[in-house]
């Protein structure tokens, strides 16, 4: 098979949580353990920092893996979904690896597939563990796909372990309480590998403090070691956009190295502030276990993470007449964050582009968008997209009122088209919506 090929078998003939939800997730470990059996165990050769979390740990990871690329690691980083290119998932130093990687691994694990039937996601961390042993890489950032406990990734036991909070998302799957959730997202914590918690949540912190106990694992809550205010957050008319921050310890640790306290973000989201608490946070752990990171490395890799791991969708600014701005953020507490960062724009009115998934409840979410604004309801072209008359109709229950389009292309054309020179355009509620416009 050719490359578009093997991508089509890939997404074909294996259960794919974009096109079938909940039911291409498998509930235990199985089949990802026989797998890399069948691939001799590449989990084992080589370090990693493990993070998950609901909103925000593919930001941090990409932020982690620039850091130490620039540092001088080898660096590679496994995330999902992609956007564009199902390469997207797997990077060593910030390059996508090759077509013919994909389809060297596939022709010669193809049997093995028809004998233990493994996921779509299951395939793909075999595929990523495999060449990041192969390719001897100091160092992988290995992003939690959905969960935690019972993710397909779960079987790596790295330096570090990262968790950037805990929201509202994938409740038919994880559980329909917080506590629930944070139980599975805090089981990722092995015994005896210090984690970093983001965000001190009242509601779920002592989850992750009985776990860390119970597993002898040092516990961190990046939350209560910095604190972080922007200085500058700039959408020039220019193509330069950044989030300048400044941040400071809550309380002096004397035993580890003093960080800069000023930091200039290519990512200009101001939810970026909880982010960078964390990856300072994790920076400093990795420190204490050898690594040579100064604060000049952290200084360049935070100024271009785009360029350096090629992110994007992350209040990223598409066009600037009219001004047009994507984010992936997709559920409640995903949501919350984007408005505030729409509410920070100036703008005479706003043209939102909303298309979401069939398997969520997204009444949470209906319940906070601003009525004011003009709705243009699309859905994202997977299987799994909520078709976009019945978004509408449910939208107008809430007071959001707009209309129905034939497609994401043709809601972003029609804001657009209708926005004014100071009018802004938002386009989001999935990270699908966002893979058709960036």
């Amino acid at each position: 098979m050719n490359y578009s090929q093997t991508i089509q078998y890939l997404y074909s003939q294996l259960p794919l949580f974009t096109r079938d939800g909940a039911s291409a997730y498998k509930a235990d470990l199985t089949n990802t353990i026989a797998l890399m059996d069948k691939v001799d165990n590449p989990q084992h050769k080589f370090k990693s920092v493990h993070v998950g979390g609901t909103n925000g740990k593919g930001s941090t990871s990409h932020m982690l893996a620039a850091i130490l690329q620039t540092a001088g690691y080898k660096t590679g980083l496994y995330t999902s979904p992609h956007l564009k290119d199902f390469r997207e998932r797997i990077r060593i130093n910030g390059q996508m690896i090759s077509e013919r990687v994909v389809i060297d691994f596939v022709e010669t694990h193809r049997s093995d597939f028809d004998e233990i039937q493994p996921s779509f996601f299951e395939m793909t961390v075999a595929l990523a563990f495999d060449i990041f042993a192969k390719e001897k890489v100091d160092i992988a950032i290995i992003e939690v796909g959905l969960g935690g406990r019972l993710d397909s990734t779960n079987i790596i036991t790295p330096l570090l372990s990262v968790i950037t909070n805990i929201g509202w998302d994938h409740m038919n799957i994880l559980g329909d309480t917080l506590q629930l959730i944070a139980a599975e997202k805090a089981g990722i914590i092995k015994p005896g590998v210090p984690v970093i918690v983001g965000e001190h949540q009242e509601e779920v912190a002592a989850i992750f403090i009985d776990k860390a106990n119970t597993s002898e694992a040092k516990i961190i809550f990046a939350s209560e070691v910095w604190r972080s205010v922007v200085r500058d957050q700039r959408l020039d008319k220019d193509i330069n956009e950044f989030l300048e921050v400044e941040v400071e310890r809550n309380s002096l640790t004397s035993n580890l190295q003093p960080l800069i306290s000023n930091l200039r973000l290519d990512l200009t989201g101001s939810y970026q502030l909880k982010n960078i608490k964390t990856v300072l946070c994790a920076v400093e752990e990795l420190r204490l276990q050898g690594f040579i990171i100064t604060d000049a490395h952290l200084t360049s890799a935070l100024s271009q993470v785009k360029t350096l791991t090629g992110l994007h969708g992350r209040w990223e600014v598409l066009s600037r007449h009219p001004l047009t701005i994507c984010d992936t953020g997709h559920n409640p507490e995903g949501m919350q964050e984007v408005l505030q960062n729409i509410a920070a724009v100036a703008y005479n009115k706003l043209h939102f582009v909303l298309g979401v998934v069939n398997d969520k409840d997204i009444s949470k979410i209906l319940t906070i968008l601003p009525t004011n604004a003009r709705y243009y309801f699309c859905k994202p072209d997977i299987p799994r997209g909520l078709d976009a008359q019945s978004l509408w109709l449910k939208a107008e229950g809430f007071g959001l009122h707009g209309a129905a389009h034939s497609s994401v292309k043709a809601a972003l054309e029609a804001a657009q088209q209708a926005a004014g020179e100071s009018d802004l355009v938002f386009v989001g509620g999935s990270t699908f919506v966002v893979a058709e416009v960036v």
